[in-house]
């Protein structure tokens, strides 16, 4: 059944390629989802009407399953040759860069290419953010803030907010001081303020004495 709702994304993943350690990873649920019933279908699913990715919580609730659910991923995609597999009812895209993997998890009914534009811009917006250019461990560890804020200003509670890389690494790139704006300290600078002070404090004197 196709996704109809706004609710597409299920979590970004970001994992170290070499042993499938998490690196940074965002699980997403609709705010108003259903609890799951004992036999794995969401509770009121037929009653509602409603689509299951409306319906059903995250099937990832707690870290265990969390990390079971990356190490799996992980396992599956480090020798695939494409960028994208069916994993345990998920549509999984993914694209590696140097010593890390950047996951886009979908339900399985969503729509391919919307994920593979939200993992084309992710990727290319937290690659500008970075001071090389380049999406690496060392890189992301030291600009993890940045890179938080890019997943954030992308998805919210699943649902894909904005897919123009450049326009979301301009919203959370740091502001940079303007050198042009900045005063120029020399020895000049400061004779002339310690004039300038000299003469107020004689100033003063001479007011004070009258």
């Amino acid at each position: 059944m196709s996704n109809l709702t706004l609710y597409s994304t299920t979590a970004i993943l970001l994992l170290d390629a070499s042993d499938g350690s998490r690196i940074v990873a965002k699980y997403y649920e609709p705010p108003h989802a259903q609890p799951q019933s004992q036999s794995g279908a969401p509770a009121h699913a037929t009653a509602s009407g409603l689509p299951p990715q409306l319906n059903a919580k995250n099937n990832f609730a707690t870290l265990r399953e969390q990390k079971a659910f990356e190490k799996a991923v992980w396992e599956k995609t480090r020798r695939a040759a494409g960028d994208v597999i069916l994993y345990d009812s998920h549509l999984v895209l993914f694209r590696a860069s140097l010593d890390v993997i950047l996951y886009v998890v979908g339900p399985q009914g969503e729509n391919e290419l919307m994920l593979s534009s939200l993992l084309s811009s992710l990727y290319d917006s937290i690659a500008a953010l970075l001071q090389h250019g380049q999406i690496d461990r060392r890189a992301v560890l030291e600009n993890l803030d940045l890179v938080t804020l890019a997943i954030d200003e992308s998805v919210d509670d699943g649902i894909i907010l904005e897919m123009d890389s450049m326009t979301i690494a301009s919203r959370v790139s740091r502001p940079r001081p303007d050198v042009t704006e900045m005063p120029q300290i020399n020895e000049q600078t400061l004779s002339n303020f310690y004039s300038s002070v000299k003469e107020r404090v004689a100033q003063r004197i001479l007011q004070g004495g009258i």
